[in-house]
């Protein structure tokens, strides 16, 4: 089906699927054609959405990611962001790296389908788009090399790995390392007609207490033109970011490419042209990733910072970081979203505001005041699923009413 073809289709698709609330809408096209980011993630590591535990048949993990694209279309989403090279592996037949073993149990061993391509392909029959989701750094959520399969490149080249926090790490200044991710992640994108290329927030990995981050062989190799060691670091992400977007561009034109970040640059204290935040992270400093930097220079197609926070908080207030990225994204071509922090509602480990089936519909009420704001992303698919108090349904009803298109 063609792009065109496509987008037609979502609008009369999505205008007659079942919304939130379990109520059927009622057939019918939009009476305007609204544009606007609806998306959710689909994470796979650790099994968080998807599938629900390793080890199902091909046709139990193929229906319940079917099921996950029907949600996403039944509440009148438009974009699925689907976690495809969780820990430095893969979610399609792969020359590069194994299997994931988040699919049969066992790293490297074939599931006998192919989720990335069903994906693609279902998720273009309901009208939604499919952006493949690429972790660049994680090797593994262990620190044992002699765990992953006997043929994992970071067993042939243990000199890439860094060991940190109890996990496994690509170094991320090795321009080998980075050569390597580029060629593993543009394998995908070269196979399947995604509509777009997707980075998380894991770059340089988030600090850990009383631990140190060991590339003194890289920094005294290739650190040697930068006055730091930091400044090296955000140089390296740097080149990933420029050069992914440049494959993507090469290889798939009409692909976008989005990074989405942890949601605070920097705190006004810390920097002036920060936000008016207290966080105890902040990404330019923490992973080495100048967000800010991405969008204003314009190398990055989308950005969607997480805002994962209530209106109101104290340390990273949503009322203030909203208007700090629209301020950012104004006059870039960089499209900014905002990432939504559904898996928060209703669990009572969280803040009061979080228990308020009302509080996430505030915020799409809120960024509306900001016309650089083109839509949000919802973290994450489970709870999309289950709703436990309501806030999907919520947003659904607020602000969901009619389908809307993807932005282009």
């Amino acid at each position: 089906m063609g792009r065109l073809s496509r987008r037609v289709f979502a609008l009369a698709a999505l205008s007659t699927l079942t919304t939130a609330s379990g109520a059927a809408a009622e057939p019918r096209h939009p009476r305007r054609t609204t544009t606007e980011m609806r998306g959710v993630w689909l994470a796979t590591v650790s099994n968080r959405d998807w599938p629900s535990r390793p080890g199902l048949t091909a046709a139990q993990q193929r229906a319940e990611l079917i099921g996950h694209l029907d949600r996403a279309a039944a509440d009148r989403l438009n974009t699925v962001f689907f976690q495809v090279r969780p820990t430095a592996d893969a979610l399609w037949p792969s020359p590069y790296e194994p299997w994931s073993q988040y699919l049969t149990g066992t790293q490297g061993k074939n599931p006998g389908w192919d989720p990335l391509g069903t994906a693609v392909t279902e998720a273009h029959k309901r009208g939604l788009e499919l952006h493949a989701w690429f972790n660049p750094y994680r090797v593994a959520n262990h620190a044992d090399p002699t765990k992953l399969v006997a043929s994992h490149p970071a067993r042939r080249h243990p000199d890439w790995v860094v060991p940190y926090g109890g996990k496994l790490y690509y170094n991320p200044g090795m321009p080998e390392v980075r050569a390597f991710v580029e060629a593993a992640i543009l394998d995908a994108v070269r196979k399947y007609p995604v509509d777009g290329v997707h980075f998380d927030d894991y770059f340089y990995p988030y600090p850990v207490a009383g631990q140190t981050f060991d590339d003194d062989a890289a920094y005294d190799r290739h650190g040697g033109a930068f006055p730091n060691r930091a400044d090296w670091r955000r140089d390296n992400i740097d080149q990933l970011v420029r050069e992914t977007a440049a494959g993507v561009r090469r290889v798939r034109p009409a692909a976008r490419f989005g990074v989405s970040p942890f949601g605070v640059w920097r705190n006004a204290a810390t920097d002036p042209l920060g936000s008016d935040t207290r966080a105890g992270v902040q990404s330019y400093d923490d992973n080495f990733a100048d967000t800010r930097k991405w969008v204003r220079e314009g190398w990055i197609d989308y950005l969607v910072p997480q805002l994962y926070w209530n209106i109101g908080f104290a340390a990273a207030d949503y009322a203030k970081l909203v208007p700090w990225w629209a301020k950012q994204a104004q006059g870039s071509r960089t499209r900014l979203y905002l990432g939504e922090a559904l898996y928060k509602a209703g669990d009572p480990a969280q803040p009061a505001a979080w228990q308020d089936p009302a509080e996430l519909s505030r915020h799409l009420t809120l960024a509306r005041r900001h016309p650089q704001v083109g839509g949000h992303v919802f973290f994450a698919a489970r709870e999309l699923a289950s709703d436990p108090i309501g806030a999907m349904a919520r947003v659904v009803a607020d602000h969901y009413q009619e389908p809307a298109l993807p932005p282009r």
